[in-house]
């Protein structure tokens, strides 16, 4: 997990506001990029990169919701505001708030970066990867609804309205970019074009795909916890659950074993009555699961890819568990 998010996890479990955490808000509100949002992967109270900063601050170029960025910032900015009533916070976060709000596709999708990077195409592409749109909706939704450690900030009514319209329309963008095959509702790709909605590629190793955990379960989930929801929502989820229960890995376990060489490397085993597995990515016209190293090829089984990627990506999970599907 990323540095700020493990910390934010930790922060918002307890109960009281000392200087260690004063200083971390000081340094959120320091290295704020004037879009209002924030850069990703950093340590704000132990290692920033300031260079990367820097850089970013010159260019205007670097805000983004990847990895809980701007997001967790936010929860910080909220957290101390309500215990200092420290104005620079409160101003923070409405920046911030502002960042999240215009950074909004018209058809209700949200980026992973804005202003758009042009190094990376795709930063510009609607974003579920990492919970980073779904991240982005609850939070507007907690903020339009006064919830919790944001009521503190005395949030304006015309303010929490637009944030609550921005979320109905995250919820219309996620309804329209569920992939349909032979008029029957699947799930989502990690990423989705920002014109056309189609499920399109991110980085080498991240091909357009189904995706089987991770992303397709936070975006159940939020579906899930609409009060009154349409029937629209309602057939979305439905069709989702029913797609994840037909496409689970029965009997099969990830086991991490040391080898010859004394590397450490993870295998897929047989293990009848384990819990059941679901692929990261399924192939968008045969539903089969892959695997894919930096080369952008797809392989049929894990070991087929290299130990770079073999180890470094959460390949294979459980989270549709999560769900009460059962075996």
């Amino acid at each position: 997990m990323y540095k700020l998010g493990f910390f934010c996890i930790f922060f918002a479990s307890s109960l009281s506001i000392d200087a260690q955490n004063t200083a971390l808000a000081d340094s959120i509100v320091k290295y704020q990029m004037p879009s209002g949002g924030w850069v990703k992967n950093q340590d704000w109270q132990k290692g920033a990169d300031l260079a990367y900063i820097s850089k970013c601050m010159k260019t205007g170029i670097g805000s983004t919701i990847d990895n809980g960025a701007t997001t967790s910032e936010m929860k910080v900015l909220a957290k101390v505001y309500a215990e200092t009533h420290d104005k620079r916070y409160r101003d923070a976060f409405i920046r911030g708030l502002h960042y999240l709000l215009d950074m909004q596709y018209a058809n209700g999708g949200w980026p992973q970066f804005y202003p758009a990077r042009k190094d990376a195409k795709y930063a510009s592409r609607i974003t579920f990867n990492d919970n980073a749109m779904v991240s982005v909706m609850l939070m507007l939704r907690d903020v339009a609804e006064n919830k919790d450690m944001y009521a503190p900030l005395h949030i304006s009514k015309s303010m929490r309205k637009r944030a609550m319209a921005a979320f109905n329309r995250g919820v219309d963008c996620i309804l329209k970019c569920q992939v349909r095959k032979n008029g029957r509702l699947t799930v989502w790709c990690q990423q989705h074009d920002e014109v056309t909605l189609a499920p399109v590629p991110a980085r080498a190793f991240e091909l357009a795909s189904l995706t089987g955990h991770g992303e397709t379960v936070d975006i159940i989930l939020l579906l899930k916890s609409i009060p009154n929801p349409s029937d629209e929502v309602k057939a979305s989820i439905r069709g989702a659950v029913e797609w994840l229960m037909a496409h689970a890995i029965k009997d099969k376990a990830i086991e991490r074993y040391q080898r010859e060489d004394g590397r450490y490397d993870i295998r897929l085993v047989d293990r009848p009555n384990a819990p059941l597995l679901w692929a990261r990515y399924y192939d968008l016209e045969t539903e089969e699961p892959f695997f894919c190293d930096r080369d952008g090829i797809p392989r049929k089984h894990l070991e087929d890819i290299g130990y770079e990627r073999r180890n470094g990506y959460s390949w294979l999970g459980t989270t549709p568990n999560k769900l009460r599907v059962k075996n």
